[in-house]
């Protein structure tokens, strides 16, 4: 009896795991599939936005710019402190927004870089951020110790950028671009382990299918900072 009970036992604990794996899978592949659809958006309205020569004298050529460069960082910020009275359709929409003007903002390296240096670097960035996510997703050893360096490391990328405004040095640059590349290659991995790992905390639909578009919200932001900071290495100018 008590062996028919274990087998019993057994057999349950297996469906139950099985059947978590699948909504993991299930889930994790939401969040790529929004990353994805976000980036390709921005590419779109970036190239568009760079073939249009009105297009581009209305935005950089006009205090426009500014708003345009701030935009991303409000939407950001609504998702965040929104998440939790925002309805999952209203998140996705807000997403999309956020991606589309981050194309307005990125079509400008279409006048400073050849076509063909970004299609590479792109490509390059894709099979990097694959390779990342995929450790990050896999890997048995926890990142969590990883999260604090990388997030000071951060916050000094952003204070250098900002001095190197005034400074103009190019030596600072190249350590603010080398420093960019290992920060957003590590916090890549860092991420996709932190989205899996939330997955567990999830009790609902809704919190699930919110879960997923900030997932998607977080390595949308890895893979555009790591190509923009390898297209500084590897971009051939105009």
């Amino acid at each position: 009896m008590v062996q028919r009970f274990n087998t019993q036992y057994g057999a349950q604990s297996r469906a139950q795991t099985a059947e978590f794996d699948e909504g993991l899978r299930a889930y994790m592949l939401k969040v790529y599939n929004y990353m994805a659809s976000g980036v390709l958006l921005t590419g779109i309205v970036a190239l568009l936005t760079a073939s249009s020569p009105d297009m581009m004298n209305a935005i950089f050529g006009s205090g426009l710019r500014w708003i345009v460069a701030l935009a991303p960082l409000a939407f950001i910020m609504v998702m965040s402190f929104g998440v939790n009275k925002l309805s999952a359709g209203a998140l996705q929409m807000i997403f999309w927004a956020f991606a589309a003007t981050m194309g307005l903002s990125m079509a400008s390296i279409f006048v400073i870089y050849t076509g063909p240096s970004i299609a590479r670097t792109f490509f390059i960035t894709a099979a990097a951020f694959g390779a990342l996510s995929l450790y990050g997703y896999t890997t048995k050893k926890s990142l969590s110790g990883m999260g604090t360096f990388l997030f000071m490391g951060l916050i000094g990328i952003i204070i250098a950028s900002v001095v190197n405004i005034f400074l103009a040095s190019d030596m600072m640059q190249f350590i603010i671009s080398v420093a960019g590349v290992l920060i957003f290659a590590g916090l890549t991995a860092y991420d996709t382990q932190r989205i899996k790992e939330s997955y567990y905390m999830m009790a609902t639909g809704q919190a699930v299918a919110k879960g997923a578009i900030m997932g998607a919200v977080r390595l949308y932001l890895d893979f555009v900072n790591l190509f923009m900071f390898l297209l500084q290495f590897l971009g051939n100018r105009e």
